[in-house]
């Protein structure tokens, strides 16, 4: 149990930096499951305290009598019935130990694997690369370098990375250094695992933009951030022993 409240969320922490936030785009690569009858009034409140600073994507039913789960740009909050107030927290289930607002954003999250544009990310492969996963990184995040780490420790392994430059206008122009160098895999692997300096003017055309958009409708709020090919995700820096758990059960 103390685990759960222990962990660290990836969750916005409140409502008010969520709905300062960027919402989502015009398009979304997932399904947004329909409110509940009745629910419309509750929805039609909160998205006019929201104004359009952010989208009120679905209201249901929580597992709490009288409590509503509501889907705010991919972000999960809770209303009474009137939709006067909100709750931002996390729900969880004593009984089972389980936290079930991590698992309704899962599901509300979820993306369709074929609908990523792969064309559009740096690939390369380790041993039979039969274990495939796509990640979202900046050029400037610690973070995403540490991953980049644990992916060296895994055998038989694809990884596809979208470059996704959120921390600075530097990591714009890294971004774009890295995807018009000669070998765009080498110059990337070079400076996230060994800081060799970048060159060029990364004057080619380049998706960043599109991947900045795309990231924007799958509600990716930092990085790194990691799929697999199920549509499920895991923010941030996951180590060796989470990510090898969670691509063995992809096999079952």
């Amino acid at each position: 149990m103390l685990q759960l409240f222990r962990r660290r969320s990836a969750r916005v922490a409140t409502l008010a930096a969520l709905a300062g936030g960027v919402a989502a785009a015009g398009y979304a690569l997932h399904a947004l499951a329909a409110d509940e009858p009745g629910t419309d009034k509750i929805k039609a409140s909160i998205q006019k305290m929201l104004g359009g600073r952010a989208e009120v994507k679905g209201v249901t039913k929580s597992p709490l009598p009288g409590l509503y789960e509501v889907n705010v740009s991919g972000q999960i909050v809770y209303t009474d019935a009137s939709g006067r107030y909100i709750l931002n927290g996390e729900l969880i289930d004593t009984r089972t130990n389980t936290n079930l607002t991590e698992e309704r954003l899962a599901e509300i999250n979820k993306i369709k694997w074929a609908d990523l544009p792969l064309a559009r990310a740096i690939k390369w492969t380790k041993g039979d690369g039969s274990r495939t996963v796509a990640v979202f990184s900046d050029p400037n995040c610690g973070y995403c370098k540490k991953i980049e780490q644990t992916f060296q420790q895994m055998d038989n392994i694809t990884v596809y990375t979208f470059l996704y430059p959120v921390l600075s206008p530097d990591s714009t122009v890294k971004s774009r250094q890295v995807w018009c160098s000669a070998d765009r895999t080498k110059a990337w692997r070079d400076w996230m695992l060994n800081h060799t300096a970048l060159s060029g003017n990364g004057s080619c055309s380049t998706p960043v933009d599109q991947n900045l958009a795309l990231g924007q409708s799958l509600n990716i709020n930092g990085t790194p951030a990691v799929f697999f090919t199920d549509g499920t995700r895991i923010p941030g820096a996951a180590d060796a022993a989470t990510l090898e758990r969670k691509l063995a059960s992809l096999k079952k």
